[in-house]
């Protein structure tokens, strides 16, 4: 993926589920990611989109999940964030050359393979399995 937006949306998620009984604000979101708040914003923003989360305004205003995360499969935040190939892209090689001519086929199909592999691992795991993993300390 060669990003940090399934980490991000991931962190984002898991922290309102944590905090299910709360509104959280951007800021406070951005404070526990370490991250600009505008760019939590955005991130924000895309997941609303997306629907996983919701907003309420005014004063005890914030952001929550829309649904129980029991019912959102990992899998569905990589699907949903994801903009590039696991591995990256595949090159611009030489046609004249045999290996040129015939490496972007089985990068594509070690690419799919490996991509394949981290999804089934992710169908199995839902937020809420996720989430348990945080000791309160």
């Amino acid at each position: 993926m060669n990003n940090a937006k399934f980490a991000t949306a991931l962190h984002i998620l898991s922290l309102l589920d944590y905090s299910k009984d709360e509104q959280l604000s951007s800021e406070y979101i951005a404070s526990s990611i370490n991250l600009n708040a505008a760019l939590v914003r955005k991130e924000i923003s895309n997941l609303k989109k997306l629907g996983f989360i919701s907003s309420r305004e005014g004063n005890g205003g914030g952001y929550s999940l829309t649904r129980a995360s029991s019912g959102i499969l990992l899998s569905e935040i990589y699907f949903a964030v994801r903009q590039a190939p696991l591995l990256g892209r595949t090159n611009s090689p030489n046609p004249a050359c045999t290996v040129g001519r015939q490496i972007n086929t089985h990068l594509d199909n070690l690419y799919a393979a490996a991509e394949l592999s981290l999804t089934d691992k992710l169908k199995q795991q839902t937020l809420a399995d996720f989430t348990k993993n945080f000791d309160p300390a």
